[in-house]
């Protein structure tokens, strides 16, 4: 049974593994949930990264949207749903992912 020393060390190396995550990730990670894109678009003018993962998750949330209409609109607002989780996950670990067909019409926001 490995004792108490060891455990804490085996914990401490596991835990460096992991990605300091920082409050402007927060952020942008955040945004991607639903309206809180127009949030960060207003609040962090001045901040870059956050800007550019606001601008994808205001797309994202405007083609989700489209989700009452039957068929096809459900079919646009799974793929923005999983564009979410994407770029959450990318934003969280303070990553500039550009998601295909979302990005170009997010660099057309001037806020």
């Amino acid at each position: 049974m490995p004792n108490s020393e060891q455990i804490k060390h085996d914990v401490s190396s596991e835990v460096k593994k992991i990605s300091p995550t920082t409050d402007r990730n927060l952020l942008a990670a955040v945004s991607y949930v639903w309206i809180l894109s127009l949030v960060m678009l207003m609040m962090k003018k001045d901040d870059a990264f956050v800007q550019f993962h606001a601008k994808q998750a205001l797309v994202l949330f405007i083609l989700s949207l489209l989700g009452f209409i039957p068929i096809i609109g459900w079919l646009v607002a799974f793929c923005a749903f999983i564009g979410m989780i994407i770029g959450f996950l990318h934003a969280w670990q303070g990553k500039e992912y550009q998601i295909p067909f979302v990005y170009g019409w997010s660099q057309k926001i001037h806020f």
